[in-house]
Order: C-alpha cells, then structure tokens, then sequence
C-alpha cells in the first residue's frame, strides 16, 4: 500500500473468533468487498467455513494470502506466532505494514521475528463480533503517519477505538476491555441465578437481566452523566436500592473488582515479557 492510499485489500492470518469476527464487520460496514479479503487458514473446516459464510478467499497458502495485501493481520493464538513469523517473514514487503491482535507480543517481538518496522498492535474485546467492541492499539508515529487511516478503518469494523502512544498501556487496555466482559458474564450469570434463586422463571430472569445490564450501559452513554450519579438517581433513602448497595459493599464487590483488574494487568505485563 501506497502511503496516503486508501486501504484496497487485506490479509488475515487466522480465521478464528476476532479474524472472523473482523472479516464480518469489514464486509458489513462495506469497507471491503469479499474479493478484497483474503485468510490464511490452516484448519481446512475453518476454511471452507469462511468462504462459504462471507465469499472470501480462504486459502492454506501464507503466500498466496499475504503477497501484495494493503495490510496484514496477524489473528493467531500468541503461541503459534513464532511459526508463523518465519513463514511470512521471507514474503512481507518493504512496504507493508503489520496489524497483530496477539495479546502479549510485543512490537519489538514483532520487529524482531518479522524483519520490518512496520508493526502496529491493538487490542480488541469479544463484543467487537457484533460491531460493538473497544480496542486500543499502537505503532511508532511514523507509522501511524503512513498507515493509520488503513489501520483506523479496519478498528473501526469492531467498534469503538482508540490510539496510545505509548504500548505500555494496552496491558492497561488488556486488563480492562480485554478481560472485561468476562467480569461482566460473571456478574450477568450471578444476576440471573438470583433472580432464579428468588423465584423467576430462568428465561424471563435471563431476558431481564440482559437487558437490564445493556440498557444501563447505554444510558450511561447517552447521558453522559458520572455513574455515581446515575447510582444515585435510582438509590432512594431507605430503599431497596439501597438495601442492595448496603450488601454488595458488605461483600467487597467494588474493591474485588478493581483487584480483577490489577491482577489482569500484571498478568499480560508478565507474558509481554
């Protein structure tokens, strides 16, 4: 890609969960037509999966994916990298920037393995399946000058986005919009079996709950109000609210979740070496 071009074609390694779930929000969006978007697959299933599905290219061939892609998305499991990085490493242009959404590798690992400085890291969240996801990402300034528009248009078929200058915070982002939805299953799952627990029929518990959870999220949104202040609104003195609230500081909840928190960021700290 041509600096200052727009993004024309691209190439994913791995066609599993988020590879997938980029490929659907790049065709739905109309950012690319199917025949702008090749994968490199191993899995022959997975293959045959994504070509019927979505009419990309899926193919078992590094070369016949990556060669001559406006950008490369690097969309495999972090302990497969180092083979993939010395199947693509001899057929990356000098010209060819690198999207990796590996949590824990790092851009020098990525420099490293792949021979070019042209690497870009983001970190997306599961919700991006459904164009409702955050990520944060990364590159030298150089490089976002060049290709950060192209990287910015692919993000943008996930969600929500946005750029650090500095890498150190997508461990930050890791720990919080990364793991994120996992602390929030686990309170829906918590939520549903209560409501179980005092008589509910588990699918009108679940459906309630659900959109309980959304619609508090978007409010907060849209208002743009603190949420304390929205917890506030809905708190009436001696109240059920209230009484609620009472118990779930009792138990420690606020301060259990910001340990999750620290703890997920030491974590992807640790494996980003």
């Amino acid at each position: 890609m041509s600096d200052g071009t727009a993004l024309r074609s691209i190439a994913f390694a791995g066609g599993g969960f988020m590879g997938s779930a980029m490929v659907q929000g790049l065709l739905a969006r109309g950012t690319l037509q199917p025949e702008q978007i090749a994968v490199y697959e191993l899995l022959p299933e997975r293959r045959q999966q994504l070509a019927e599905r979505y009419g990309v290219r899926a193919t078992a061939s590094a070369a016949e994916a990556v060669t001559g892609a406006d950008l490369v998305v690097l969309a495999v499991k972090p302990q497969d990298f180092p083979a993939l990085a010395a199947e693509l490493r001899p057929l990356l242009g000098s010209r060819q920037p690198v999207l990796s959404i590996m949590a824990g590798v790092t851009l020098t690992a990525l420099r490293e393995r792949l021979g070019t400085e042209l690497v870009a890291r983001a970190m997306p969240n599961t919700p991006g399946a459904i164009g409702e996801g955050f990520t944060g990402w990364t590159c030298p300034p150089g490089m976002r000058e060049r290709h950060g528009a192209a990287i910015a248009a692919v993000l943008d078929a996930l969600g929500k986005h946005a750029y650090f200058a500095d890498e150190k915070y997508l461990d930050m982002v890791t720990a919080v919009s990364g793991s994120g939805p996992g602390y929030i299953m686990m309170m829906i799952e918590a939520l549903i079996d209560a409501a179980v627990l005092i008589g509910l029929r588990r699918d009108i518990a679940r459906e309630m709950v659900l959109q309980t959870v959304a619609g508090a999220a978007r409010y907060a949104q849209i208002t743009g109000e603190h949420p304390a202040v929205l917890r506030d609104a809905v708190t009436s003195p001696g109240g059920t609210t209230a009484a609620g609230l009472q118990r779930l500081e009792e138990a420690g909840v606020r301060a259990a979740l910001m340990s999750a928190v620290v703890a997920a960021w030491e974590r992807s700290r640790a494996l980003g070496g």
